[in-house]
């Protein structure tokens, strides 16, 4: 259990941190953008490939569970109001989606050594719990369908689509460690400069 406390504590001190809350701030701006522009990429039947995730998980594996689960509620009551308006009323039940789907993140890639199984991981628990469990409780709380008619439709869905999110996944978040660890004061670049001084 230790280690999952040090985990926690260490994302809250990333809070600290000038370049944690910049990035942080763009990835929400970019994840709303993403939806309010409705970039996805549609496949038949009825499955769509969004890119939003994407910038949920970089947050997470760079900053941790804490900094996951409050760019989470940021990034939904953010988009909310910045679009979603129109779509009626707010239901904090996908605010406590988008938490649980920061803290996942937080626990499959911070701060470790990203690989393929992570990255399948991470997805797959974020399928299961956050699209499958809670959205097809909060579908069915707010829209009065039965839940077992909504999962025999939800469930297929991310089955087929686990695969090709966890590849984006995986592929995305190697480009976001690159560009990372090339910024100017990470602990690469660093090393990089005192190397080629010498």
């Amino acid at each position: 259990m230790s280690k999952k406390e040090n985990i926690f504590v260490r994302s809250l001190k990333e809070l600290k941190s000038t370049r944690c809350l910049a990035l942080t701030a763009l990835l929400i701006a970019i994840n709303i953008a993403l939806d309010l522009l409705g970039l996805t990429i549609k496949l038949p039947p009825n499955l769509r490939i969004g890119f939003g995730f994407l910038c949920n998980a970089a947050v997470g594996m760079l900053f941790g569970p804490v900094v996951g689960m409050m760019a989470g509620v940021c990034t939904d009551v953010l988009g909310y109001f910045a679009g979603n308006l129109t779509m009626g009323a707010y239901f904090p039940g996908y605010t406590l989606t988008a938490i649980v789907g920061g803290l996942f993140w937080g626990l499959w890639l911070y701060p470790r050594k990203l690989s393929v199984w992570r990255a399948v991981g991470a997805k797959a628990c974020i399928n299961l719990f956050c699209n499958i469990g809670l959205n097809t409780l909060w579908l069915t709380i707010t829209g009065g369908k039965a839940m077992s008619a909504l999962l025999a439709l939800r469930v297929p869905k991310n089955l087929l689509m686990l695969p090709i999110e966890a590849a984006l996944l995986y592929f995305g978040m190697k480009l976001v460690l690159r560009l990372y660890h090339a910024l100017p004061g990470t602990v690469e670049t660093k090393h990089a400069a005192k190397n080629n001084s010498l």
